[in-house]
């Protein structure tokens, strides 16, 4: 499954893995959302509410699609956080892994914050 994530200077695409989360994700698709920043990671409220799954991971690579349960928002993490240790992309607390972005990573910061 692909979608887009659209700014007004851009786009990108992501393919999704067929995830319970991914399913209640797509279920509100279209929506409009501000984005936010934390480090190197682009995050933003999607209006939906699911339960962490037990794969639920919270260091990732760069370009994973995660989804932050304790906050309802999808996580685009692109490099280090404030928690992070080095180089890695840890995110706030476990979230569900949805799927990759496609190209490279860094285009994330490019989203409006």
């Amino acid at each position: 499954m692909k979608i887009r994530i659209s700014w007004p200077a851009g786009h990108l695409t992501a393919a999704l893995d067929d995830t319970p989360t991914t399913q209640a994700l797509l279920k509100a698709l279209p929506f409009t959302a501000s984005a936010h920043t934390w480090g190197e990671e682009v995050y933003f409220d999607t209006g939906v509410s699911v339960s962490r799954e037990t794969d639920a991971r919270q260091v990732v690579e760069p370009g994973t699609v995660a989804f932050w349960t304790d906050g309802d928002a999808l996580a685009l993490p692109y490099g280090p956080t404030p928690i992070s240790r080095g180089d890695e992309c840890r995110l706030a607390s476990p979230c569900n892994v949805l799927g990759r972005l496609d190209g490279d990573p860094i285009r994330v910061e490019h989203v409006d914050a």
